[in-house]
């Protein structure tokens, strides 16, 4: 049998097979099912599905194994099984080929989200993609196909994976848009040139969309590379049809369509969802009765290409032209902040004149968190805009992942930008079951790393597929830091990537162990930005008892809470004066060591939190305005 490579220098083209999913769910396997575990539970009908595109006339077969992951595999509790599946899907397919047709081992996304968006790191996921790899290769694949990517980054590590344990040919394989982008934006242009730069050796576009927008995305990547390209698009987009979805695209249609992708300059083509082996035998016979194509004079884009830092023409705002916020971060100054939720309806006006106080004092800015505990407010980004025009002082708004997708982060960050916003407090948030809807649906896109990045991306003119936004945003961005957190490695670790990924300042949680901060602080003294306390005034034995209990990653020390109980058997009153002193101890016994304070206005009223930092000489003059 030839060797892989030798397709790659020759005129012919070469037809991959269809889908492999479709044809399993037609013989009666449901989509609750594991189809990778196929391999080991039901062989002679993964088997028949690969001879009916070897007879249809598929010049490739790809194994059974594009979710056969360790992640993946895990919602079926399969992990444990992933070498066994991988090496019998693998085999599977070689038996089916016989000797004149090639097995490409196929290799999907990890279905996690990756540094820059997500938790797991890019050694970690290499990993992943490398342990499915090592178990393809001993079952006796020819090449190696990654397909149906969307991230750059998560494509990226799965051809580092296989370049460790192979020199197989790779195909590295994209998925698009209705707009021809992906997911995140980058231009088939800007793909091809990166996919180009990272060694594979064809690249190309699956799933997705219907073979039109697949054609004219190929145009463009042709532009840009002389690698071999390929194309197996879906069969037309689904359509409901009473309830079940069906691929629309006839054979005759992807028949067409095949023939213009090779005029395209595609040397290998085939289908992906809801392709059958009837349109894997019409392309065949197409592309068999045209002349290979003639390759085009390759022209090199100056515009496309994926800049890892910024765009040329952008000057990056530093961190004290950004705000008054940023600059006194960014010289060493401590910053002194309150944090005041936005108003429960539409009316601002007693939120609005409580923060007047604030300014008055000599505060430095007011903190405006995003649906605390999935609770239903006014927008924090609104409130945070009638504070700063109607009051004066700046704000700190708070931005979690929860209640947005990509796309509409993307949009309310460039929304903040224009509207004057630049200090961002990024948190992941909480779950709505913690609120008052827990039927209310949760996003979680990305989480608090991956919008670090994001905003750190735009920042320096780049929007999240690496495409220039023009101006450049002038965001300060701070992050969330726990301190109590009881996964304590995981607390650090998840805060290193938080700075990795451009984070300039951290807020912790509320703190009332301050020895539990210095500690703390201790462990991440390499991780050099400046961290802001979180100061709680405690108003009563039961708000401490439920801070304790009840919100995760706070602390209450035993002694405070005795102190809070024996407060709150006198009365009201002296519980409130109790937690009011614990707050200003707490604030002189970690004065020396933190960039600020962030103290808490109970129930909103700030006139409680301002007695707070009557501890502090810039405030010890002043007149708070205490009840």
């Amino acid at each position: 049998m030839k060797n892989f490579r030798e397709t790659l220098e020759s005129d012919n083209v070469y037809v991959f097979d269809g889908a492999v999913g479709t044809r399993l769910y037609d013989k009666g396997v449901y989509i609750n099912r594991s189809y990778d575990e196929l391999n080991l539970i039901s062989p002679d009908l993964v088997r028949e599905v690969h001879d009916e595109y070897v007879k249809a006339g598929a010049d490739i077969i790809e194994t059974n194994s594009f979710g056969a992951t360790r992640h993946k595999l895990l919602a079926y509790g399969l992990e444990g099984r992933l070498r066994d599946i991988n090496i019998a899907a693998a085999r599977l397919a070689r038996e089916a080929a016989g000797e004149k047709v090639f097995v490409a081992g196929a290799i999907g996304p990890l279905g996690l989200r990756i540094e820059p968006y997500g938790p797991t790191s890019f050694d970690e996921a290499k990993e992943f993609f490398k342990e499915q790899a090592e178990a393809l290769l001993e079952g006796g694949v020819d090449l190696f196909i990654l397909e149906t990517f969307s991230e750059l980054a998560a494509i990226e590590q799965a051809i580092r994976a296989v370049k460790e344990v192979s020199d197989l040919p790779i195909v590295a394989q994209m998925t698009i848009q209705m707009d021809g982008n992906t997911t995140f934006g980058t231009t088939p242009e800007a793909f091809t040139e990166k996919l180009d730069e990272l060694g594979a050796d064809v690249i190309g576009l699956n799933c997705g969309m219907g073979p039109n927008h697949v054609l004219t995305a190929l145009e463009k990547m042709r532009s840009v590379s002389t690698k071999p390209l390929s194309a197996q698009p879906n069969a037309g987009l689904p359509r409901d049809v009473q309830g079940r979805q069906f691929y629309m695209g006839s054979p005759e249609y992807m028949a067409t369509f095949a023939k213009r992708f090779v005029q395209a300059g595609a040397k290998f083509v085939g289908g992906c969802c809801g392709t059958t082996p009837a349109h894997i035998r019409l392309i065949a016979d197409s592309i068999r009765s045209i002349s290979p194509r003639q390759s085009r004079t390759f022209v090199r884009s100056t515009t496309a290409h994926i800049t890892e830092l910024k765009p040329d023409d952008v000057q990056v705002i530093a961190p004290d032209e950004r705000s008054k916020w940023s600059r006194k971060i960014a010289r060493g100054e401590f910053v002194t902040s309150v944090e005041v939720l936005p108003p429960k309806g539409c009316d601002a006006q007693k939120t609005i004149d409580s923060i007047g106080l604030l300014k008055e004092a000599g505060v430095d800015a007011v903190n405006i968190p995003d649906g605390p505990r999935a609770q239903t407010r006014m927008s924090a980004q609104a409130t945070a805009v009638l504070v700063e025009r109607n009051v004066g002082v700046e704000a700190v708004l708070h931005y979690c992942c929860r209640d947005r997708n990509l796309l509409g982060m993307m949009s309310d960050l460039l929304g903040a930008a224009a509207l004057g916003l630049h200090n961002l407090l990024i948190i992941t948030g909480d779950p709505p079951k913690m609120g008052p809807y827990p039927d209310a649906t949760a996003v979680f896109d990305i989480d608090s790393i991956g919008l670090t990045n994001m905003v750190n991306k735009l920042n320096h003119g780049l929007d999240l597929g690496n495409n220039p936004i023009g101006l450049p945003t002038a965001f300060s961005i701070g992050v969330g830091v726990n301190p109590g957190a009881v996964n304590m490695d995981e607390e650090i670790r998840r805060f290193e990537w938080k700075v990795e990924a451009g984070a300039e300042y951290a807020i912790t949680q509320p703190v009332f162990d301050t020895e539990q901060l210095r500690s703390f602080l201790e462990k991440i003294a390499h991780v050099k930005i400046p961290i802001v306390a979180g100061i709680w005034p405690l108003v009563s034995f039961r708000n401490a008892e439920f801070l304790h209990n009840e919100v995760p990653g706070v602390n209450v020390t035993p002694e405070i809470l005795e102190r809070m109980r024996i407060a709150s058997e006198k009365s009201k009153e002296a519980a409130r004066e109790e937690g009011i002193a614990i707050a200003r101890e707490s604030l002189i016994e970690v004065r020396d060591v933190i960039a600020g304070v962030q103290v808490s206005a109970p129930f909103n009223n700030v006139k409680y939190a301002l007695q707070v930092f009557d501890v502090l000489d810039e405030f010890a003059n002043r007149v708070l305005g205490k009840s």
